[in-house]
C-alpha cells in the first residue's frame, strides 16, 4: 500500500497587469486547441479519469493541454529540486511561480523493505485522479463545504464548471517519492462559488 498525502488550497487568483511575464513563468496565454494535444504517454488516461468524473454531472469534457502540462513540469522540477518533492502549492504572490491556473497534487513516499532498500512506487495518472475524484464523499454541494476535519477541493477542481483543460506532470525525487502535479484553465475554487 501506499501513502499518499492531498493537499489543496482554495485559489484567488491574483492577475497582473504586466505584459512582460516573469522569467521562467509560462505566458498566461488562454487555452485554445492549438495549445493541446495527445496526452503522453506517461499520462494517457488523464482525460478519461477527469472526463468521467465531470460526466456524471453532465459537465463538457476536458481537453488536454501541452502549455498547461509543461507549467506543471516546471512546478514540479521545482519542488524536486528544492525541497525534495515537498507538496506546496505555486505562491500567489508575484514571481517567477507565480499561481495563474488551478492546481492539484499528489504525493508518494517510495516503498520501503525490510532490507532497508527503497524503489519508486508504480502509481498511474488514474490512481492519482481517483485519489481525488474518492473526495467526492466528504462535498456537501448544498453548503458547498467539505466535512470538517477533511479535504475536498480536488474533487471540485476537477468537476469546476468553468474547467476546459488540464496538464499534468510528475517529479521524482533521490528519496524515491513522487510528487505528481496537474494545472487545469480555467481555474477553479473561487471562496463562494459552487463548482456546478
Amino acid at each position: 500500500m501506499y501513502k499518499a498525502i492531498l493537499l489543496f488550497l482554495s485559489l484567488f487568483l491574483i492577475f497582473g497587469c504586466s505584459t512582460n511575464p516573469p522569467q521562467q513563468s509560462i505566458p498566461q496565454e488562454p487555452f485554445t486547441p492549438s495549445s493541446g494535444g495527445a496526452e503522453p504517454v506517461k499520462f494517457r488516461g488523464t482525460l478519461a479519469s477527469h472526463n468521467s468524473v465531470r460526466a456524471q454531472l453532465g459537465l463538457v469534457p476536458l481537453r488536454w493541454s501541452n502549455k498547461l502540462a509543461r507549467y506543471a513540469q516546471q512546478w514540479a522540477n521545482h519542488q524536486a529540486q528544492t525541497q525534495n518533492c515537498a507538496m506546496q502549492h505555486r505562491p500567489h504572490q508575484a514571481g517567477p511561480f507565480q499561481q495563474v491556473h488551478g492546481e492539484n497534487l499528489f504525493w508518494a513516499s517510495p516503498k520501503h523493505w525490510s532490507d532497508g532498500k527503497t524503489e519508486l512506487q508504480e502509481i498511474s495518472i488514474g490512481e492519482v485522479v481517483k485519489a481525488w475524484a474518492d473526495e467526492v464523499v466528504d462535498y456537501d454541494y448544498n453548503s458547498n463545504s467539505c466535512r470538517e476535519g477533511e479535504q475536498c477541493g480536488h474533487y471540485t477542481q476537477i468537476v469546476w464548471h468553468e474547467t476546459r483543460a488540464v496538464g499534468c506532470a510528475i517529479a521524482v525525487c533521490p528519496d524515491q517519492s513522487q510528487l505528481w502535479v496537474c494545472n487545469y484553465d480555467p481555474p477553479g475554487n473561487y471562496i463562494g462559488e459552487k463548482p456546478y
